[in-house]
């Protein structure tokens, strides 16, 4: 080892070196050194204001923390492995540049409560930026909703064609899921802002520290109340990781959506050549690759999160190194969530719908089937008889290579007399959307209704 363990003073021997390797998280924690300083700062400030600590050893200490936050990011000093992790990189650092006097920084607390502190503060910034992609991606969906606003699409149940239903709404059903992702960040962040700082190992401590005096200075809500708590679990983090998950499955529906949109068979929507690849062998090809990496990538956070579970579970209290293990599951589920929200939104913005196909789609198909039965029921037909009728036209129509716009009104009294030559209006896609009356349906009114709120409600929100 090159540097002497701050802790070792009761050891016969040094750490070994595949010791030292197998145990040490700096490659992972090292990104938290802001958090890590920003923290030690808050501690040292308040230990000065309690008199466990001189002013003047606080105004040392802290102004040498702040060099060694700008000698790290100039890369002036290196974070390597020969460290054990960064909280003990930066105090030996400390105590290099101010001698002893760098040893009283780490006065009651342990790096119990110092660790959780700094994935607190990491995870409130991560639920920042990511809330703002969220409200990104919302708004690029918003224009296309308004841009597309009155084009029609098939709506699908089962992967089979299903009813018209206007394309914004159904573009809108994911500005719906971005919002409940966006909500359920919000609501962690109520849990997670609370500072765990002061909980020492596990028992507290037996100086006069302020702990609420930390958790202002850090914009914390408040602390955790119990010691053991504070350092012994990590269910704000699982909590989080579990909204990453929601966020990562919503975004990989929409992607799923695209490739099949923009395959042939479909041939709903055209992605720009700038989000698509070609193929090594076939010249003919575009594919959607960054669709498929991010369908594919939601299983990196959902690998997350069962890490996370299966770390925590049935750890006795309280600390346990396990726990280190926390830091590679949150560092990957913050960094695909968020480049997955980007390359969505970028790639949406870079892709158009096909007007025509999808005019086409919707009249040779039998989409307003469900028009026709319902058409019946207010002629006084029970809805199972008027099911029944329907099916049998819809196998009248496969048997003969015809759709429902081929139908007269010979052919359809064959089958129910109840109809009239007003029937002929009901199977027109347009009009089967219009005829929705149900709040929150696919009629153009209600679509309107949707696009207008969440204009407001975005226009306000940061992001």
């Amino acid at each position: 080892m090159t540097h002497q363990a701050l802790w070792s003073g009761g050891f016969k021997e040094p750490l070994s070196e595949i010791a030292l390797t197998f145990s040490s998280s700096i490659d992972l924690d090292k990104q938290l050194f802001r958090e890590d300083i920003a923290g030690s700062i808050a501690h040292v400030e308040m230990l000065a204001a309690t008199h466990i600590l001189a002013a003047t050893e606080a105004r040392k200490i802290r102004t040498a923390l702040k060099q060694i936050q700008k000698e790290i990011e100039t890369g002036k000093f290196q974070l390597t492995g020969e460290f054990e992790d960064v909280h003990l990189a930066i105090e030996q650092r400390l105590i290099q540049k101010i001698g002893p006097l760098g040893g009283k920084l780490h006065t009651a607390r342990s790096r119990n409560d110092q660790v959780a502190l700094d994935e607190r503060l990491y995870l409130r910034s991560a639920i920042r930026d990511l809330s703002k992609l969220i409200v990104h991606l919302q708004r690029v969906l918003l224009f296309k909703a308004e841009k597309y606003f009155g084009e029609l699409m098939p709506g699908y149940t089962h992967l089979q064609r299903a009813q018209p239903v206007m394309l914004s709404h159904h573009l809108l059903a994911y500005v719906w899921m971005l919002e409940r992702d966006h909500e359920r960040l919000q609501d962690c962040l109520k849990r997670l802002n609370k500072s765990p700082l002061g909980a020492a190992a596990l028992a507290g401590t037996s100086f006069p520290i302020d702990r609420l005096r930390v958790a202002k200075k850090l914009h914390f809500d408040s602390i955790v109340e119990n010691s053991i708590d504070a350092v012994s679990d990590r269910d704000y983090l699982v909590e989080f990781v579990a909204a990453c998950s929601t966020i990562i499955m919503h975004l990989s529906r929409l992607a799923e959506e695209l490739v099949l949109w923009s395959s042939k068979e479909f041939g709903f929507v055209r992605i720009s050549d700038a989000y698509t690849t070609g193929s090594s062998i076939m010249p003919q090809k575009k594919n959607p690759d960054m669709a498929e990496l991010v369908r594919g990538k939601s299983g990196r956070v959902y690998g997350a999160l069962v890490n996370l579970l299966t770390i925590m579970k049935a750890l006795p209290l309280a600390y346990n190194r396990d726990m280190q293990e926390d830091k590679q599951p949150m560092f990957e589920a913050v960094r695909t969530t968020q480049q997955c929200l980007s390359i969505c939104s970028q790639m949406l913005v870079h892709t158009a719908f096909d007007r025509h196909r999808l005019e086409d789609e919707l009249r040779n198909d039998f989409l307003t089937a469900t028009e026709i039965a319902d058409y019946l029921v207010r002629k006084g037909v029970p809805f199972r008889e008027a099911h029944a009728i329907t099916g049998k036209i819809v196998s009248y129509c496969i048997d003969h290579r015809m759709y429902l716009g081929n139908l007269d009104l010979d052919i359809l009294h064959t089958f129910s007399k109840a109809f009239g030559p007003e029937i002929f209006d009901y199977i027109l896609p347009q009009r089967s959307v219009e005829q929705k009356k149900s709040a929150g349906s696919t009629s153009p009114h209600d679509v309107k209704r949707q696009i207008i709120h969440w204009t407001r409600v975005l226009k306000g929100r940061r992001g």
